[in-house]
């Protein structure tokens, strides 16, 4: 995946528009007219897009700009990690939905819950794009739902925004219009209907679709409102997998033997296993699973440049002993969340195109 563009090269590319030092033009967006915005519609995946999007008379009005994908692990604290920073999850550290918190009394640090007892700004040391760009005199603002604003996560991954809350359509493209007046300016927004939709009943279902028409009129609204010669672009964090097959981990196999703790989600287990037992454990889930899932062990995945081609000291603390990646559409559920994972129709997290494909669009 190291050759291909993701979510770090789009916002190095926005803010290198905006004269942010240290930043590179990976995409060749060029300079722009010193204003932009960035919505991302959270499980907005490409193949979803490419199947439903005709419906929505605002899709055929935007052009595609470039086809990007999700870094491992597919999922939005990840993603949202990795836009913010503009680095990679190996450097920036937030390696997945839950990972244990080194030298704990083995509990998981759940990302976008978050746990008062971790300093967010000393487990994601890395300084935000958003930062940078403050500091080079460019006006940055986040406009989100307000209970995202105090958040732990908010404050590791993308701090340094001027944080506007809005809650609805209307109050989301009146503060995007708002901040965009000064220049030079960036405006980050996000919503997550379409993958609250998508988890509980599945891509293209009634409630999925219903959700896609607010994304749309979102995006309309907003690009009719914002100032003259403003770029809106729109992406995502990750597409999404409609399951139809599960496996509940220790339940009717020997796969929890040597598990002290399992993070991740049910298309990326971050496994945490007793000293010694690693290499017997890894055999043992790769003897189980065979080719329907793909099993690496923390050097595996190092090597693999599964987390990117650098990995911190401190990803490698949080990293799983075991990293389960599951192809086709298959689950690993957690034995002490069966109701909470099975009851969830789409997922994601894995490699699939489904998973990892998300679109570059513009209004220009």
């Amino acid at each position: 995946m190291s050759n291909l563009f993701g979510l770090s090269h789009l916002t190095n590319s926005i803010f290198n528009s905006l004269s942010t030092p240290m930043t590179t033009d990976y995409l060749n967006l060029g300079v722009g007219e010193r204003r932009e915005c960035l919505i991302l519609i959270d499980g907005m995946g490409q193949d979803a897009l490419d199947m439903y999007a005709d419906q929505f008379t605002i899709f055929s009005q935007l052009k595609t700009q470039s086809k990007l994908i999700a870094n491992f692990p597919s999922t939005t604290a990840t993603s949202l990690s990795t836009l913010g920073t503009g680095v990679l999850p190996g450097v920036h550290g937030m390696l997945g939905y839950t990972v244990r918190v080194p030298r704990s009394d083995n509990r998981l640090l759940n990302a976008l819950k978050w746990d008062e007892r971790v300093d967010p700004i000393m487990w994601q040391k890395v300084p935000t794009l958003f930062e940078r760009a403050v500091a080079a005199g460019v006006a940055v603002t986040h406009v989100a739902a307000k209970r995202y604003q105090a958040t732990g996560f908010t404050q590791a991954a993308l701090r340094g925004a001027n944080y506007v809350g809005a809650n609805s359509t209307d109050e989301m493209a009146t503060a995007v219009a708002a901040a965009l007046k000064p220049a030079p300016a960036f405006v980050y927004t996000y919503l997550n209907t379409l993958d609250v939709a998508g988890h509980n009943d599945g891509v293209g279902s009634d409630k999925w679709l219903t959700a896609l028409q607010q994304v749309a009129d979102l995006i309309e609204r907003i690009i009719s409102t914002v100032p003259v010669g403003t770029r809106v672009w729109i992406t995502s964090d990750h597409g999404m997998v409609n399951s139809t097959q599960q496996s509940i981990l220790g339940e009717d196999n020997q796969l929890l033997d040597n598990v002290t703790l399992i993070g991740g989600e049910p298309r990326a287990r971050h496994i945490y296993l007793k000293d010694g037992s690693q290499s017997e454990t890894i055999l043992q889930w790769r003897e189980f699973y065979k080719e329907q899932v793909q099993v690496f062990s923390k050097v595996d995945a190092v090597a693999a440049n599964l987390f990117g081609d650098v990995v911190s000291e401190d990803a490698m603390d949080r990293m799983g002993d075991l990293i389960a990646i599951p192809n086709n559409d298959l689950i690993l559920i957690d034995p002490e969340r069966i109701r909470q994972e099975s009851g969830m129709v789409g997922h994601h997290g894995g490699l699939t195109d489904l998973e990892i494909n998300i679109p570059l669009l513009t209004s220009k």
